[in-house]
């Protein structure tokens, strides 16, 4: 199968943008050429890659060939790189979670942020689905909590996000009595419809979710709302730490046996098995990352 770049280019440019049109604005090209490509690779591999609906998507056989183009881009633009071209930029497209995002993972951006002729995209998706993006060949690697590597990934751990159940003080005076939370009763923020890991807390003490469910989709708005008494919620301990001791906000589970006052969720990184430096420091940055501020997946002896 003959598989040129310009129109795995092609490819890739529809699956980012969603038309052939986009795509050719993207290239700087003609919708015209755009539709050449794609009927020439399909014509190659033998099978339809693109579903011609509103918007265009890539068909599964369409994914894999995504994945190559997006993995031809990222050794060509470091291979142009090495040889000193001029205005050549390398685009590291990476899936993190809101909550990582909010807290560890800040020190990757300041990393990555002074790298010459570097583009850094990132997809923040629920870690328990950033690997669709990589099996899709949207992203070159992710935080995620699938310990098993997508086909073509390699995975390490990362280390453990602790979340603990915490609310405003007027609300706990509101919902706890004699150091009883009415879980059954009292309303709960969570982050979206993905966002399970208040059911957990609830599950493990019998209960399901209350009546009153508010939903805030993003990192730094949820902990503004659970600081507002807008409903408890479970924080990160990074964001936690300075709020208990201000008096901000106070923890509804204090004293309970361990894995009934909290939610422990395990992080991996996952990224394609490429021979690329550039994702290999990457990679290095976020493992250094990680280790200062997760908590270590086994615990330390005592």
């Amino acid at each position: 199968m003959d598989l040129q770049p310009a129109q795995l280019a092609a490819l890739v440019a529809i699956a980012d943008t969603g038309s052939f049109e986009a795509a050719a604005r993207a290239l700087s090209v003609t919708p015209s050429a755009v539709s050449q490509r794609i009927r020439a690779l399909e014509s190659a591999a033998g099978q339809v890659l693109v579903r011609r609906t509103a918007p265009c998507a890539p068909t599964p056989a369409g994914e894999r060939l995504v994945r190559l183009g997006r993995e031809t881009s990222l050794l060509w633009a470091e291979a142009r790189e090495e040889l000193s071209a001029s205005g050549a930029v390398v685009e590291l497209r990476v899936a993190v979670n809101a909550d990582s995002l909010a807290t560890w993972f800040g020190g990757v951006l300041g990393a990555v942020g002074g790298w010459p002729g570097v583009a850094l995209r990132l997809d923040v998706e629920d870690q328990a689905t950033s690997t669709d993006l990589l099996r899709r060949g949207e992203a070159l690697a992710a935080v995620t909590s699938d310990p098993v590597a997508v086909q073509g990934c390699t995975v390490e751990p990362l280390g453990v996000l602790r979340y603990r159940p915490a609310a405003s003080p007027a609300f706990a005076e509101r919902w706890v009595r004699a150091g009883r939370a009415d879980w059954a009763a009292m309303p709960v923020v969570v982050f979206n419809e993905k966002d399970a890991l208040q059911d957990d807390l609830l599950a493990a003490r019998g209960h399901v979710r209350p009546p009153v469910v508010h939903r805030v989709p993003t990192s730094a708005d949820f902990h503004e709302a659970v600081r507002r008494g807008l409903g408890w919620g479970l924080v990160p301990e990074p964001q936690l730490g300075p709020d208990l001791a201000s008096g901000r906000l106070v923890l509804l589970a204090a004293g309970d046996r361990p894995g009934r006052d909290r939610v422990d969720v395990a992080l991996h990184w996952q990224r394609w098995r490429l021979d690329s430096p550039l994702l290999g420091r990457l990679s290095d940055v976020v493992r250094t990352e990680a280790s200062a501020a997760l908590r270590p997946l086994t615990p330390r002896p005592r």
